[in-house]
């Protein structure tokens, strides 16, 4: 496995065997995973801060820009991509931690044998559209993951889910997303026009980097005048939970 050492990805401590069963040791986070938070909300008049949502995206940004841009010892890029950005695997901690975990679906390029094209890997309904239709990834598939995670955390309404596991796919496949404002008229047009963005179903038109759209979102947090930081995170966590 290729080693990811950043404060926004769990650390792995260890892989090994014992008596016959396949082991992984692990960093312990505290807290809740984003699953968690957000069904925390839904059925609730409340809705997750914004401040908050946009926080824990430029937190996801940081580790995912990390990863995407990891080198080899000789400078050759390994083309990491996670593959299932999806809110059980994002953690935040009650001191304000946020982590990506379970990058065990994700590969260095050359390190492990290719997934077959087609082969579906990750949930469905947090899937880019190239990877339902079966295209070569690139790191551009985890920013539409993160866009959909920032549509829910800001709209409280889950983006692709169907009647069947077929029609999620079909919808992702689709790519037709409801206007973020029909259910967060508070929205302003810029953060709907950064979720839009993370969602173009043409990797072309997405950011193109994780950095990208973690800039714009601490750009929104400025614009907003919100001085958010890990403390005020683990705050927040503290009054939901503790």
């Amino acid at each position: 496995a290729v080693q990811l050492n950043h404060p926004n990805i769990v650390q792995i401590y260890e892989l090994g065997k014992y008596r016959e069963q396949y082991y992984i040791a692990m960093e312990y986070v505290s807290g809740r995973d984003l699953r968690q938070i957000l069904d925390n909300f839904r059925g609730s008049e409340r809705k997750l801060p914004l401040s908050v949502a946009a926080y824990i995206i430029t937190r996801i940004c940081e580790g995912l820009d990390y990863a995407h841009s990891k080198e080899d010892a000789k400078g050759k890029p390994l083309n990491v991509i996670h593959r299932d950005v999806s809110p059980q695997n994002i953690l935040v901690g009650y001191s304000g931690e946020v982590k990506i975990t379970d990058f065990g679906i994700a590969k260095a390029e050359d390190r492990v044998s290719k997934t077959q094209v087609g082969v579906l890997k990750g949930k469905f309904g947090y899937m880019s559209p190239e990877q339902v239709r079966g295209h070569v990834l690139d790191y551009r598939a985890d920013i539409f993951a993160v866009g959909i995670l920032l549509y829910e955390m800001t709209t409280g309404e889950r983006l692709f889910v169907g009647a069947s596991d077929f029609a999620t796919l079909e919808k992702v496949r689709n790519a037709e997303i409801p206007a973020p404002r029909e259910y967060c008229p508070d929205m302003s047009e810029e953060l709907e026009g950064v979720i839009m963005k993370a969602l173009a179903g043409e990797r072309e038109e997405r950011y193109q980097t994780a950095g990208e759209l973690g800039e714009a979102m601490e750009m929104f947090l400025i614009e907003e005048r919100s001085i958010f930081n890990s403390k005020r995170l683990g705050q927040f966590m503290q009054s939901e939970y503790e």
